[in-house]
């Protein structure tokens, strides 16, 4: 009773503080902390969406960098092609309105995951890591070859999605959009874990066979949470696409696959919220380490290492006692 009272008290000053953040910055004059905030928003939603398979299926992809650069590459792309006044393929005009592209990044990613775990998820284990992985960098290496948008030097573009009734060059204000998708996006993935649908994956991370010889067909079951994680990393590459004005072939890199998996290792796995506290652990450490020196995963890893070590279900886990 006691953690969960902790728990409660620590997510209302955490959500508090997000909200106040852009007045925090303006206050200690440091209005880069604004973008800081925006990244671990956007890192966090693509968090959360691992999370789904990792603590709540039990399926430890290490492909989810490959939606997230799909997301971000769709933006860009079609910034692009609106901006040259041609069509992609030949088929489909230069967009440049949120309300079109966002959606359109989340599809792209979402149809993705549906094909890649509908081969994936044929394996388990070990195997179902390297297919993952392979397919990852199949699409990495696809955009590197793709000169019309820079290679291996990414594609910039002039302007964000645009959005009604806000102004997306405001920092502030995109901070404030990304904050609330991330909210968002941690609500319905909540309402999925409680659901059925959530009882079903827990069941299959737990004992999937057992759950085969009561009558439940896995295989469905684990590629819709495969398919709705890779549409929330497209969501979160779009974003991301959005707040840099630039995407490259680093976005499809499994060492950023690899970094999704350490923020919900460190934050918690299976706690939904904890993916959050371990996107801001780790953008927030790689920043300020970084400002001392350029060997910062030394640090790094020590300090993942103990949370792992001495904490039952990472930064969320000690916030609650859990040890």
């Amino acid at each position: 009773m006691a953690d969960t009272v902790r728990r409660r008290i620590a997510l209302g000053v955490i959500l508090a503080l997000l909200a106040v953040l852009p007045a925090i910055a303006t206050a200690l004059g440091k209005p880069d902390l604004v973008t800081l905030g925006t990244q671990v928003a956007i890192y966090a939603i693509a968090a959360i969406s691992l999370d789904l398979l990792i603590g709540v299926a039990g399926l430890s992809s290490f492909g989810h960098a490959a939606f997230f650069g799909l997301g971000g590459y769709t933006v860009g792309i079609l910034a692009f092609h609106a901006a040259e006044g041609d069509l992609f393929l030949g088929l489909i005009p230069g967009v440049t309105e949120a309300a079109i592209v966002w959606p359109a990044a989340v599809g792209v990613a979402g149809v993705a995951a549906l094909a890649i775990g509908a081969l994936s998820l044929r394996t388990t284990g070990v195997s179902f890591i390297m297919i993952t992985l392979a397919f990852a960098e199949m699409f990495f290496f696809l955009f590197v070859s793709l000169k019309t948008y820079g290679g291996d030097d990414g594609l910039g573009f002039r302007r964000r999605s645009a959005l009604p009734f806000i102004n997306p060059r405001d920092d502030v204000a995109f901070y404030y959009v990304c904050l609330a998708l991330m909210a968002g996006f941690l609500l319905l993935c909540g309402r999925i874990v409680q659901s059925r649908f959530g009882r079903a994956l827990h069941g299959i991370r737990q004992n999937e066979r057992r759950m085969a010889a009561i009558g439940l067909a896995t295989y469905p079951v684990k590629l819709a949470a495969f398919t709705l994680a890779g549409a929330g990393a497209g969501l979160a590459g779009a974003l991301h696409a959005n707040l840099l004005r630039f995407v490259s072939p680093d976005m499809l890199h499994w060492t950023m696959s690899g970094d999704f998996m350490i923020m919900v290792v460190l934050g918690g796995a299976g706690t939904l919220f904890g993916p959050v506290l371990g996107a801001a652990a780790m953008v927030c450490l790689q920043s300020w380490l970084a400002q001392w020196t350029e060997h910062w995963m030394i640090v790094m890893g020590p300090i993942l290492v103990a949370v792992i070590l001495f904490t039952r279900r990472g930064l969320w886990g000690l916030i609650g006692g859990g040890r």
